[in-house]
């Protein structure tokens, strides 16, 4: 599908965009680009070709879930430069 630089000019009036003379050309020549390509994948038989997510074969890897101990009191509260028995203590912003 060939698009000439009227046509962006014109799709560039409509959506506001200012163009200077060298962007037009620009741009007319990677829609070219584009329309080029997208035209060499309708000649692609697909129809045998399952669907796919993605291009990886990887599925989704996690970790596995193993429980450990967790911090202590005194070890979270170690750093904090205000503590009272075992809480942060923190200021007040709600009244």
């Amino acid at each position: 599908m060939a698009i000439s630089k009227d046509t962006v000019e014109y799709v560039a009036h409509l959506a506001r965009i200012e163009l200077q003379p060298k962007e037009l050309d620009k741009l007319s020549e990677q829609l070219k680009q584009i329309l080029g390509f997208i035209d060499t994948l309708k000649k692609i038989e697909a129809a045998e070709i399952p669907p796919i997510a993605n291009l990886s074969q990887d599925t989704n890897v996690k970790r596995a879930d193993k429980s450990k101990d967790s911090l202590s009191t005194d070890k979270a509260l170690e750093n904090s430069p205000f503590k009272e028995g075992k809480f942060f203590v923190v200021p007040k912003i709600i009244e």
